[in-house]
């Protein structure tokens, strides 16, 4: 096997592992310009793939402030707080990986809605220049099961986004891909079956 035939078949093998990532991962740089992304990352973006290269990475993303201004994202008075921008600017700084949470607002069919992410940027060499692995994971099902869910108060039933009720172990189970398995704890033991109360638990 020739030395090219060698380097392309490693490019086609890193390329597949890099499509295979079932989280968005964009490639940027210093300004959060777009130089790469993985196939994951085409759900989120705006425009069609041959236009988001070199373009910052809030312009492709649907971000709300991406057009406060017409020097687009990260020249608006928004944009220092901005965890992407932000994490992708403290790698570069400290040479390290950054993990951060963010609430991103995002415009998606006329509509603005937020959207939950675990933001990872790693810097890396290339050919000479630096970059960032950018990655981007979808927490919204934690952030939505750690704010205030409504819980019937007689049947304990719990209602999801669409407005249908579950048992806590069907939500629960659906979310976090969690199984339950039953028992009774001690004051219940004592009151369905007052025989066993007293008795030691097999284990």
């Amino acid at each position: 096997m020739s030395e090219t035939s060698d380097i392309n078949r490693r490019l086609d093998y890193n390329r597949t592992l890099y499509d295979a990532v079932p989280s968005p991962i964009f490639v940027v740089d210093d300004d959060v310009k777009i130089v790469d992304f993985n196939q994951a990352a085409r759900a989120l973006l705006a425009q069609d793939p041959p236009q988001v290269v070199r373009r910052r990475a809030g312009e492709v993303l649907h971000c709300l402030h991406a057009g406060d201004t017409p020097a687009g994202c990260g020249r608006s008075a928004h944009c220092p707080d901005c965890v992407v921008r932000g994490s992708v600017n403290r790698c570069f700084a400290a040479g390290t990986v950054t993990r951060q949470k963010a609430r991103l607002e995002l415009v998606s069919g006329g509509e603005v809605a937020p959207a939950y992410f675990l933001v990872t940027a790693a810097p890396f060499v290339y050919q000479g220049q630096t970059l960032a692995l950018l990655l981007l994971e979808d927490i919204g099902e934690l952030v939505e099961l750690r704010g205030l869910l409504p819980i019937c108060a007689r049947c304990k039933r719990v209602r999801d986004q669409a407005q249908t009720w579950h048992s806590v172990e069907r939500y629960l189970s659906k979310r976090l891909d969690v199984d339950f398995t039953h028992g009774l704890c001690p004051e219940c033991l004592a009151e369905l079956y007052p025989q066993f109360a007293d008795k030691p638990l097999k284990h």
